[in-house]
């Protein structure tokens, strides 16, 4: 999972690192600092566009060279590559509804324990992330034999040492002085990269790591993922939802080309779901110096691989967050009532991935 066939220097000079840097987010030199930072320009026409094929192809059926039709059975297009078999494009699966339902649950529910995000090394698990952020609230970290703030913390974590992290209204933050450390919610949660579920995913020694205590995924994903896994399952086989990834990005963030090699069996597919501001999505080859297919990636998309395209480097060198690009006006509008503000603002600037596995 996330590994990679060379490194240093050498990945530098490589095909796909090439790409990456293409379409990465690069800012123009400003002799001014009141200005805001400018974009450099980018050439998307290389980009393959899934939303601009459906609708062609249901006007006249056609599809450019290299894209076919997966007839399967859905009730709207599904793409694949002719030279990368295993790989499925669903464009617009997921319905406004459920877009909503994850979003909101990658961010009130998934990052909650036992799942544990990259937050844990550090922190500990952190109970409440989002609310505490909704509700302006900062971490504190105090000496477990410190007696000293009057107040009930809201949530308290501990990280196996003498310390331990609380959150505290900013009144009482504030008391502290520099007494202690103390960080935002707000920044924690912009600063949260991933989260797993089902099966906690050991990023240390790269394994699944099964004795670790863990919920299974929520049934309602389960099922969801079982639907769209159908096009990519043997025969009289069904998928079966054992881990997932939840990846959150932030403007500037980038997801480096890599493999996701931890399972047993590469002929499951991987079911990736995308949600939030659009994104330029890296399909490579088995090698990084193998060129790789850029594709725009939307809120609501959904892409399997699995068989050969398991074996094939990919990434996400691009987010687009500005008004003209991120393409999230249905998700503005349904999250426009006041109780839903807090999503709103969160999701104009980000993306959200949720990759749901089959380990054995």
């Amino acid at each position: 999972m996330y590994g990679s066939d060379r490194a240093g220097d050498d990945a530098e000079r490589t095909a796909f690192r090439k790409t990456e840097k293409k379409y990465k987010l690069y800012y123009e030199n400003s002799k001014s600092t009141k200005k805001k930072k400018q974009p450099k320009q980018v050439d998307l026409s290389e980009v393959l566009d899934f939303k601009s094929i459906s609708e062609s192809f249901n006007q006249n059926v056609e599809l450019p060279p290299g894209v076919v039709h997966v007839n399967c059975g859905f009730d709207r297009p599904i793409f694949g590559l002719e030279n990368s078999p295993g790989f499925y494009f669903f464009p617009g699966a997921l319905t406004l509804d459920e877009q909503c339902t994850w979003i909101r649950e990658s961010l009130t529910n998934f990052p909650r324990p036992p799942n544990r995000t990259n937050h844990n090394v550090i922190y500990g698990p952190i109970s409440n992330l989002f609310v505490a952020a909704k509700e302006g609230k900062v971490f504190i970290e105090e000496e477990t034999s410190d007696n000293g703030l009057d107040s009930e913390p809201s949530a308290s974590v501990s990280n196996g040492d003498s310390h331990r992290w609380k959150f505290y209204e900013e009144d009482i933050a504030r008391s502290r002085g520099k007494a202690c450390k103390t960080v935002p919610a707000s920044v924690l949660l912009r600063k949260l990269r991933w989260s797993t579920l089902g099966l906690q995913f050991d990023w240390s020694n790269r394994n699944y790591a099964v004795s670790l205590p863990h919920n299974k995924i929520p049934n309602a994903l389960c099922q969801l993922a079982k639907r769209m896994a159908e096009p990519a399952m043997p025969i009289g086989e069904e998928f079966r939802p054992e881990a997932a990834i939840v990846n959150y990005f932030g403007s500037g963030d980038t997801l480096g080309g890599h493999l996701d090699d931890m399972e047993a069996d590469w002929s499951k597919p991987i079911v990736s779901m995308s949600f939030g501001c659009k994104a330029i999505f890296l399909l490579g080859g088995k090698s990084r110096q193998d060129e790789p297919l850029a594709m725009f990636l939307r809120s609501g998309d959904v892409v399997l691989m699995a068989g050969e395209a398991r074996e094939c480097f990919h990434g996400v060198p691009r987010i687009f967050t500005d008004e003209e690009n991120a393409e999230i006006t249905p998700l503005e509008l349904r999250f426009s009532d006041e109780d839903d503000r807090c999503f709103l603002d969160y999701i104009r600037t980000s993306r959200i991935n949720i990759n749901i596995r089959q380990v054995f």
